[in-house]
């Protein structure tokens, strides 16, 4: 299965691209499809049945039929043509809206013609009053018998037509006009609020390096685009500059604003030796960096590439939402043919119920639902990002509504991750042979643990002793076992020594007890303790405030889990100690099948792959960087905060609120109105702001709603 991504032209209307969506799925070779209107994006999944030529040809006379001059068209991959396709883009939307702005305002002036030759003549009255409408509808009526040819009766074009020329059989002139113009009005202010809200998101998610500046073998500094960097190639970032790879920096010292990555507006000092992340912005001085990963591969790329495919994961009320638009339109326009047909065939008076029935037509439109909805779960997404909070799709952001209990990893969530030794108990040898030791054990580990043992005393050289290491093995929740120098070790928890036979004293700490030995003989002991971050307690009271249960699951033993549980306030039921990877699995599944709602699990993205793939919602704390977390987790958090889950928490039910408000707001505007016109008080200026007044403001809201109710802004 490859995934394949086109461009959409000239396509605006939200019910247009339900049905373009719809079309691309049924096409041979496409098992999966999204159109995303704001992004103007076609994305596919396709299989080896898929043919290129025959699915533009089909899908472009297709799009061409529902909205007239709408075109899919190949995306190129190039970060060039990226460039000259946005620039292009630009300058077709400037020009369109300078033709719409000239054809309001001359449209305008006839219209107000239309009142002053009313005082003359009825003749100049209507001679205005057809030319108002030339100006204004012309495109209209051209797209509306169009769609006709094609079958497609259905088309607001082709309604808005209908219902205008209705207007002008009942002799009302400056309402078929006035009707024209405030449609325009309508569609150009809603085109110019979804463009806004676009742009708007894109100004928070623009956090893509332009270039990168590179030593060549020459020692001169020459400017590249960053994807046509290699791994080994030394850049320099000035201060000012974004970094545009993952590296090491080489050479220099200086501070980096995170805060497109995390959220945390703080600088972070670096200097020679640290691993840094691209997308930060340097504040300080020169530096020389190193590159480790490739353009396509950095965590910058990642978080662009997962933002731009959360579109493609969607909720189950655009489903909907989409699925009732079908149904919607040909209910509205079944309605106004019988209030013309068939109630002035029982009740009489056909101009009358005639007039009632046009205002059907005009709000026979979902625009408000099909746009709205989306940009609602769009926004929210897009200004999550921006605080550090990467969620992978509407989806995700739906089900975080209905969240009724949340899952901890203890290491690395609740706590630091950053170890301390308090005191070793070695027997039989020096400190420093024990350390020895203990550090060939732990030497290929990545486990925050074993980074600290590595870095006690003075920094391990793993070059100086690798030649000589064999049969190096990880075991699962027991610990490593190696061969150095024809002596075998053991470096873990008491379960790998009982695994093995050996004879030892089981220790109780409220920490973690290292247990080492040499050739089945144990060697000693290292008491390791680990911080509880700052933000934990807290963070479990405001879960607590909000009825959502609090477990943990940790890998540690009872005593420290415990430890942990009670500082927490946790209750101490809810914690579970001694768990394997496995058995983290089997205890979510378990806690799953007692609640009815929705369960988050928060692990630290680098060994809880397994139990972040079985939550309802997998959430890697502190992800920042890591390949794993972004693989398995649905949300990740880029700073190593717990108190993000109540945000990302809050953020859900604000969405939530926001998609419901518009949905409501619409509906019932629209259903208002076509009760009050069937009753004869509703007219025809209502009616258009029952259809384009209405997406206005949905869309609106849509977008500066979910920013209020956030607080969010634009430095924060």
């Amino acid at each position: 299965m490859n995934r394949i991504e086109y461009d959409v032209n000239n396509l605006c209307c939200g019910g247009c691209a339900a049905k373009i969506q719809e079309k691309a799925t049924k096409i041979v070779g496409v098992l999966q499809g999204n159109l995303d209107l704001y992004k103007k994006k076609l994305t596919l999944e396709i299989d080896e049945k898929f043919d290129e030529d025959s699915f533009l040809e089909t899908i472009n006379l297709f799009a061409d039929a529902i909205e007239p001059g709408t075109t899919v068209t190949k995306r190129e991959s190039e970060f060039e043509n990226d460039i000259n396709l946005n620039e292009n883009r630009k300058k077709a939307e400037d020009k369109k809206e300078k033709i719409e702005k000239i054809s309001l305002i001359v449209g305008i002036l006839f219209f107000i013609c239309i009142f002053i030759g009313e005082k003359f003549s009825q003749s100049l009255q209507l001679i205005f009053a057809i030319l108002a409408y030339i100006v204004l509808g012309w495109d209209v009526v051209y797209k509306s018998l169009k769609n006709l040819n094609n079958g497609n009766f259905m088309d607001e074009n082709f309604l808005m037509s209908v219902a205008t020329f209705g207007a002008f059989y009942l002799n009302e002139p400056k309402e078929a006009v006035g009707v024209m113009l405030f449609y325009k009005i309508g569609e150009f202010f809603q085109e110019k609020a979804v463009a806004k809200s676009r742009k708007s998101i894109e100004k928070l998610l623009d956090i893509r390096p332009d270039y990168a500046n590179v030593k060549d073998d020459m020692g001169n500094i020459v400017t590249i685009l960053p994807q046509k960097l290699k791994i080994d190639d030394v850049i320099i970032v000035k201060s000012g500059e974004k970094i545009p790879v993952d590296g090491v920096i080489i050479k220099g010292e200086s501070s980096l604003n995170t805060s497109a990555l995390t959220g945390e507006a703080l600088p972070v000092d670096v200097a020679c030796g640290d691993e840094v992340l691209s997308g930060a912005l340097n504040v300080g001085g020169v530096l020389e960096i190193k590159v480790t990963k490739l353009f396509k591969n950095s965590t910058i790329s990642k978080i662009i590439e997962l933002v731009e495919h959360t579109s493609t994961k969607k909720p189950k009320a655009e489903k909907f939402i989409t699925k009732f638009a079908k149904y919607y339109t040909p209910f509205v326009v079944i309605s106004a043919v019988i209030i013309a047909t068939l109630v002035p065939f029982i009740l009489g008076d056909f101009n009358l119920w005639f007039g009632r029935a046009l205002i059907f037509l005009v709000i026979s439109c979902p625009c408000a639902l099909v746009l709205s909805v989306p940009l609602t779960f769009f926004s929210s997404i897009g200004l999550s990002s921006k605080q550090g909070i990467l969620i992978k799709g509407g989806n995700y952001l739906e089900a975080l509504s209905e969240i009724g209990t949340v899952v901890f990893d203890k290491t690395g969530t609740l706590t630091k991750g950053k170890f301390k030794i308090d005191k070793i108990e070695n027997i039989n040898c020096s400190i420093d042979e024990f350390l020895e030791t203990v550090k060939i054990g732990e030497m290929y580990s990545n486990h925050p643990i074993a980074k600290t043992i590595l870095m006690e005393k003075t920094p391990f050289d793993i070059a100086m002793y690798e030649k000589d290491v064999l049969n190096y093995k990880e075991i699962n929740g027991q610990g490593i076992s190696v061969h150095y120098k024809g002596s075998e070790i053991l470096v873990g928890n008491y379960k790998l020594m009982k695994e093995h036979n050996i004879e030892v004293e089981e220790k109780v700490y409220p920490g973690t007890i290292i247990y080492v030995a040499k050739n089945n003989t144990f060697f000693g002991n290292l008491f390791i303790s680990d911080e509880i971050k700052g933000d934990s307690k807290n963070t479990i009271e405001k879960l607590n405030s909000l009825n959502i249960k609090t477990y943990m699951l940790t890998g540690d033993n009872e005593s420290v889990g415990k430890r942990v549980g009670e500082i927490l306030n946790i209750p101490l039921s809810n914690v579970f100690t001694n768990l394997l990877p496995k058995d983290k699995v089997d205890k979510l599944e378990k806690i799953k099948n007692e609640t009815f709602k929705k369960i988050i699990f928060v692990g630290d993205g680098i060994n809880d792959a397994p139990v972040l793939s079985v939550a309802d919602i997998g959430v890697a704390m502190g992800g920042i960087g890591s390949d794993i977390a972004i693989e398995a987790a649905d949300v990740v958090i880029m700073k190593d905060e717990p108190s993000k889950i109540v945000e990302l928490l809050h953020i859900a039910k604000v969405n939530k609120k926001v998609v419901l408000e518009n949905i409501i707001f619409a509906l019932g505007i629209k259903i208002l109105v076509m009760i009050l016109g069937v009753f004869g008080i509703a007219n025809m200026w209502l009616a258009i702001f029952a259809d384009v007044g209405v997406s206005v403001i949905a869309v609106l809201n849509a977008y500066w709603g979910v920013k209020r109710q956030l607080n969010f802004t634009e430095n924060s």
